[in-house]
């Protein structure tokens, strides 16, 4: 049976490609969907990507994914800094969650450099651009099978 990853992507995250290419570079969000798409296949996992400006309905995603999802792969951007709500939600999840960031947060702002969703990610991928969710599923089908 195959198992279901959601891939929750947070605030701004739908302009990628075309907000600050020098640092998150010129591939879309549709781009990243079509790879996950077909690296999920090969891996016997069905990917599900999703994307708000909203923290509620990523919350309510993560809800979701109790019912629906073997595992979380999330980015949740700039809510990674400041979201205690979706720490509390991740919390609520009973399979694995792995954190992805296509820039390394820990070469910018200080404000960056803390994550309260990390207090809940089995691990962190940072800085390896949109690759970072490719190796994120190649872990998460690790994680599931083993």
């Amino acid at each position: 049976m195959t198992k279901t990853i959601y891939i929750l992507n947070g605030p701004n995250l739908n302009l990628l490609g075309k907000r600050e290419p020098e640092i998150y570079g010129d591939i879309t969000l549709e781009d990243v969907t079509a790879d996950c798409t077909r690296l999920g296949a090969e891996l016997g996992l069905n990917t599900e990507l999703m994307q708000s400006n909203h923290e509620g309905q990523i919350i309510d995603w993560i809800h979701e994914a109790r019912e629906s999802a073997a595992g979380i792969i999330i980015n949740p951007a700039a809510y990674t800094h400041t979201s205690v709500a979706i720490l509390d939600a991740l919390n609520t999840f009973e399979g694995p969650v792995l954190e992805v960031h296509i820039s390394n947060v820990h070469k910018r702002e200080s404000f960056r450099h803390h994550s309260y969703v990390s207090l809940r990610a089995e691990g962190v991928i940072a800085g390896f651009g949109v690759e970072g969710y490719q190796l994120a599923l190649r872990r998460m089908a690790s994680l599931l099978a083993g």
